[in-house]
């Protein structure tokens, strides 16, 4: 199913007269403080958050994956699924691919059906926390940090290899996650992990083509529970720095032990220059990966202050935006869907905290009036805002409605079938 500008006007219609209305009322307010409406609105439409290819299907546990139906099979299916999330909000206009899941078998159809639905391609991501069928060696105990220098060069010929991939579909970054680490006292050498991961990341490093990125997550724990061996943003920022101008940090919101104060990293790694990229969830116990907003949607609010407030007084590159959420009960397009607009909401209540009124108070140690001026912007209800940004861009003044009232799950269902799963997971 295609998404088409008549349907985005057919669904506008009558809502048309409801939305004018709050809008204009809260932009009435929003100047009286002083803010350019205008130029908040042009903000929210430039800014765009990519969705990964794993996304498009359901997600699982360890004990289970229960499918939803119209899942899509194909690289094409996902880059299509992707383009219907972007005709509907405006603000998902890339897809970022996971290899091996997705490697393309046509490059030049699959240019050619993002080209389609005004798709481009994100960062790519290895995957070396699996292995892949009729691989010659295992990453059972490792693949970057291993012991064995021959299944080091593996995973670093993989790397190698993923870049390649990004390359013929225009991707700027590659993205590491390693599930490295160990889950027993004595069973490898913190040290020696951590020097066999850092010279096979400059093997990497060194492929990279002159304008790409390399961007470091990091993770506490999972699947090993002892020891990760790039656990934290302090692990991966030194790794970014040893490595070169091109290694960033990348931050993913449910990377982190509970109550880890996020913003005060995003504030830091700004600071240094060194955050190349976001990975967007929530989170209540752990690496939850559940839709964005819905359990923290204040600390998403603090987060993004510390990155506004970085964009204005810092160098920091700007950094690659991306959804990383597990579907396992949700329809993950409506799923994807609220996630953009939780951020994009967070984004905007982040642009209009008054910033010289907050830098006053912090000089006069005016606690109260500190917490009265962020909770002001954050308890403001910018949903109208959000809204007007994505109907200038030509996109539904309300996507999640459109999606259903156009029935597109029921249209991929009767397309691929109900029992079609999202390929790679």
């Amino acid at each position: 199913m295609k998404i088409t500008t008549d349907h985005i006007q057919i669904s506008n219609k009558p809502l048309e007269v409801s939305h004018a209305r709050e809008f204009n009322f809260l932009a009435e307010n929003l100047e009286k403080k002083g803010l350019n409406v205008e130029a908040l609105i042009q903000k929210l439409r430039d800014f765009q958050i990519a969705i990964p290819s794993w996304a498009l299907g359901t997600g699982g546990t360890r004990f289970g994956r229960f499918s939803g139906g119209g899942e899509p099979s194909t690289l094409i299916q996902k880059i299509q699924d992707v383009g219907i999330l972007h005709a509907l909000n405006r603000s998902s206009d890339s897809i970022s691919l996971h290899i091996p899941w997705d490697i393309p078998q046509d490059y030049e159809a699959i240019r050619q059906a993002a080209a389609e639905v005004e798709i481009g391609f994100d960062a790519v991501n290895s995957n070396t926390f699996q292995d892949q069928t009729d691989q010659s060696l295992s990453y059972k105990f490792g693949s970057l940090a291993n012991s064995d220098k021959s299944i080091r060069e593996l995973a670093i010929a993989h790397n190698q290899e993923v870049i390649q991939i990004g390359e013929k579909l225009g991707s700027k970054a590659l993205t590491v996650w390693l599930a490295d680490g160990s889950s027993f006292p004595g069973q490898h050498s913190f040290r020696k992990a951590l020097q066999n991961t850092h010279e096979s990341l400059q093997e990497i490093y060194q492929s990279l083509p002159g304008d790409w990125n390399m961007l470091l997550e990091y993770k506490p724990y999972e699947p090993y529970f002892y020891t990760t061996v790039i656990p934290d943003w302090g692990t991966s920022f030194l790794l970014a720095n040893k490595l070169g101008d091109k290694a960033y940090t990348l931050v993913d919101l449910g990377h982190h032990l509970p109550n880890t104060n996020i913003e005060q990293i995003v504030a830091t790694l700004m600071t240094e220059g060194k955050l190349g990229g976001f990975h967007f969830n929530d989170s209540k116990y752990g690496d939850d990966d559940l839709t964005v907003g819905s359990i923290k949607p204040y600390q998403l609010f603090l987060i993004f202050n510390e990155l506004v407030m970085g964009f204005e007084e810092t160098s920091n590159p700007s950094p690659a935006w991306m959804i990383d959420a597990s579907h396992n009960l949700k329809d993950p397009m409506e799923d994807l869907l609220q996630s953009v607009e939780a951020i994009k909401l967070a984004y905007a209540q982040a642009l209009i905290v008054d910033r010289k009124a907050l830098e006053a108070v912090q000089d006069e140690q005016d606690l109260g009036q500190g917490q009265e001026i962020l909770q002001d912007a954050f308890r403001t209800d910018l949903r109208p805002l959000v809204r007007e940004s994505i109907r200038q861009s030509g996109g539904a003044i309300s996507p999640i409605q459109t999606y259903k009232g156009l029935k597109v799950r029921e249209s991929q269902i009767k397309e691929r079938g109900k029992d079609s799963k999202a390929s790679g997971l």
